[in-house]
């Protein structure tokens, strides 16, 4: 896939000067995240709970043989291309963009009604995901950062958060609205909520959406994302 062309962000960086969001996974894996992580100095995953695919990244082609013993039914996401290992299979293949914030701060909080997330929330956090499908999602997810979330009464209709990380690249994950209500910006003032939040602590936002997916990617553009990148999105089973 072609890369567009390096562009300076609010943050000051250029895409060529830093290698953290290429490989944000493993670096969340061997650095911030280390505690959540199982596995090798080659190939590492997220425990149990964090994710409905736990989610592994190194290389290009990773060793999957450190992945076993698998748990029955697992699977895996990971963005390497070429063919599967010996043992394994690729049930999908797609392609998501990588986008990075480059609008200004926030000027206020957008959701200031919104109520941080914490493990009391965790199950309807996971119904919410469920039906609205965000991305990988699990019990534990809303551990990995600041999670926040809109309530009708004691209802969760709305919740935007953060996953991966590493060094000043924080991302934005989780972003859902119960279909109930939609339509009423929820979903974006959340996440202006969670910009505004990272860039007041110097980090810079990032996240992922699919290619296919253009309202979203639309939304994201008008928001004050670009586009950094382009990359193969798998899901892998042993088997």
């Amino acid at each position: 896939m072609s890369s567009p062309s390096p562009a300076r962000t609010s943050s000051g960086w250029l895409a060529s000067e830093t290698p953290a969001p290429d490989n944000i996974v493993w670096h969340s894996l061997a650095g911030q995240h280390s505690r959540f992580a199982t596995g090798t100095d080659e190939t590492r995953r997220y425990a149990a709970g964090f994710f409905a695919d736990r989610r592994l990244c190194r290389s290009r082609r990773p060793n999957l043989a450190a992945l076993t013993p698998c748990e029955p039914g697992e699977h895996f996401c990971d963005g390497w291309s070429g063919p599967a290992s010996a043992g394994w299979h690729i049930e999908t293949e797609s392609t998501m963009f990588k986008m990075v914030w480059e609008g200004a701060i926030p000027d206020k909080d957008e959701a200031p009604e919104a109520i941080r997330l914490g493990a009391e929330h965790a199950k309807q956090a996971l119904e919410l995901a469920k039906l609205t499908n965000p991305g990988p999602f699990g019990l534990r997810t809303i551990e990995l950062g600041e999670y926040f979330g809109c309530f009708e009464g004691p209802r969760l209709i709305a919740m935007a958060g953060e996953r991966m990380c590493a060094g000043p690249f924080r991302e934005i994950s989780g972003v859902c609205t119960h279909p109930d209500f939609q339509g009423r910006g929820l979903a974006r003032r959340l996440m202006m909520k969670l910009i505004r939040r990272q860039m007041q602590r110097n980090e810079t936002p990032f996240l992922h959406v699919m290619t296919a997916n253009d309202r979203s990617h639309g939304l994201y553009v008008r928001m004050g994302f670009r586009d950094y990148r382009q990359s193969v999105v798998r899901v892998i089973a042993p088997g």
